[in-house]
This record gives C-alpha cells, sequence and structure tokens, in this order.
C-alpha cells in the first residue's frame, strides 16, 4: 500500500479534534493529525497480526515551503527548503519500521527514495527492469545486518541541470540557487562550494580551499554521470 497524505501541503487543515492540539501552531496540529494517522495504520496491523510481516517506510517528498512562513514547515538546521538542492530541500525522515526484523537504531549511512523500489522488489523476490541503468541500491544489507553501506553518489538535480553531488561525507555545490523567492541569484561556481554534510548538515562551514582533493574526485563523478545520462526532451517546457 503506498498512503501519500496530502497534507502537511498547503492548504493546511486540521480535524475538529486536532485544532490547537499542538504548541507548534496550527501547522503543529496538523503534524499531529498525521502523526495520529499514521498511527491507525499500525495499529490496524499490528490487530491483524500483519505487524511482522510487513515493512513500513515513512518519508517525505521535499522539504518546507520557505515562502509561506511558519505554515510552510521548518527544516530545523538545515539550509533552506523546497525547491532548492540544499539540504533543507531535498534532506528528509526516512523511517524504516518492521518489529522482529529491523533493530531500532539511527543509521547515518546515505539513502535515497530512489532506493525504495530496488529494496522492495529484493524482499519480495521481484526483478528489476534490465532495459535501463537504476540509480537506486538494495538497502537490506543496511537495514537487516547493521552494515555502514557503501560510499555511494547522491545526484541533486533542479529542472534539468545537475546542481550538486554528495559523494560519502561531503556534498559539492556547482550551480546554487535558493527556493521561490524574488531574491532567487541562479548561481555557478567556477569553484563548487564544499561542505562536509556529516558533521555540517547545515552547510554553513565551506571547506572548499582546504579539499581540493576531494572537489577534484567529486567532479569526476559528477562528469562520469552526466555521460551515462542519455538526453530525452526536456520536460519543463
Amino acid at each position: 500500500m503506498s498512503l501519500a497524505h496530502n497534507l502537511p501541503h498547503l492548504p493546511l487543515f486540521a480535524s475538529e479534534d486536532f485544532v490547537g492540539k499542538s504548541d507548534a501552531g496550527f501547522y503543529g496540529d496538523v503534524i499531529e493529525e498525521i502523526d495520529w494517522s499514521v498511527g491507525q495504520v499500525l495499529e490496524t496491523l499490528k490487530k491483524n497480526n500483519l505487524d511482522e510481516n510487513t515493512l513500513v517506510v515513512f518519508t517525505s517528498d521535499n522539504g518546507p515551503w520557505l515562502v509561506f512562513g511558519e505554515h510552510g514547515g521548518s527544516a530545523g538546521l538545515l539550509h533552506d527548503g523546497k525547491g532548492t538542492t540544499f539540504e533543507g530541500g531535498m534532506r528528509v525522515p526516512g523511517i524504516f519500521w518492521w518489529p522482529g526484523k529491523i533493530d531500532p537504531a539511527v543509521i547515518h549511512a546515505t539513502g535515497s527514495t530512489l532506493d525504495i523500489m530496488p529494496s522492495v522488489a529484493a524482499l519480495t523476490g521481484g526483478g528489476m527492469p534490465e532495459d535501463r541503468e537504476i540509480d537506486g541500491v538494495d538497502l537490506a544489507p543496511v537495514l537487516f545486518d547493521g552494515e555502514k553501506g557503501e560510499k555511494r553518489a547522491i545526484f541533486y538535480y533542479r529542472r534539468h541541470e545537475l546542481f550538486a553531488v554528495r559523494y560519502g561525507d561531503y556534498k559539492a555545490h556547482f550551480i546554487t540557487e535558493y527556493s521561490y523567492r524574488k531574491d532567487d541569484a541562479y548561481t555557478v561556481h567556477g569553484t563548487p562550494l564544499l561542505y562536509n554534510v556529516m558533521v555540517d548538515p547545515g552547510e554553513k562551514y565551506n571547506v572548499a580551499d582546504k579539499y581540493p582533493d576531494i572537489i577534484a574526485e567529486i567532479w569526476a563523478v559528477a562528469e562520469a554521470h552526466k555521460k551515462s545520462v542519455k538526453p530525452v526532451t526536456v520536460q519543463f517546457n
């Protein structure tokens, strides 16, 4: 089952039982109701003795829509929000729940929503398409065996352009553009901005001048990736 809550996307709504329930304002009330809804799903699985045979994944599609202020949500310490390739726009919660199969833990390995399909296919014995390159990976070794996960690249696109690449703990921004605001500035960086997002998830400290070797490594990863992508008609026009 895929359950996609339309909230907390705008326009916000909360049922009568949840209005004023949160200390975080109306947006918090909406989150409280989503939390209750997810709880109803988990309780139903338990009631029907399906919880130990069901993998539940909770995640989101993007960060907060900052132009709407407190009604758009917050990325906390992460930089910026929806529409950008900064962590505040792309980095979202990823919770995997499976009693008896997944031990409670905080995992720092890099993951992506692109990994859900390969992981589910592996768990169910299903096959993967063989007529295309798949960017996602099977997360089973990380989820079930406690492995750290391989060093991998994550590619951050905005529209049809590659804006940034994360490789291991480091993330390089080749192009930056802020979220949907009047002061948007599309900037191509001759020397990419470089952040160690493992220790600096807020992307506050550009360390490009300290690690030219890491920039060169990520640049090579980006170029190899772009060569592997077959051009298609731009879908954004």
